[in-house]
């Protein structure tokens, strides 16, 4: 699945709990021999912001700068953190969660 149809998905938890919309998706940039690749570490999941959000803090090579990492406390304030960890299954439009929304980290 593409990181791009992650976005605006909902997120429900082990239980069925409504969690929120996924409005970004934490990678790492990974650097082989010979090529570079993305390792996602987890998604940005929001109750309350519409799931435009992708991109909207970081330049076109994927950095923060220092205006950047003051919008992105703004913008995420009150979000999600859910790591990869805890996504079951994310492939039927909907992303469901290993791990009860109590469990979860707030941005």
């Amino acid at each position: 699945m593409s990181l791009t149809a992650l976005m605006g998905q909902s997120v429900w938890d082990v239980h069925g709990v409504w969690v929120g919309h996924v409005v970004d998706v934490r990678v790492i940039r990974t650097k082989s021999e010979s090529m570079q690749s993305h390792t996602v570490i987890g998604l940005v999941v929001s109750a309350i912001r519409a799931p435009f959000l992708l991109g909207i803090t970081r330049d076109r090579q994927g950095r923060w700068g220092w205006l950047s990492e003051l919008l992105a406390r703004v913008v995420y304030a009150g979000c999600t953190f859910v790591p990869w960890e805890s996504v079951d299954s994310s492939d039927t439009g909907e992303v469901h969660l290993k791990a009860m929304r109590k469990e979860l980290t707030r941005v």
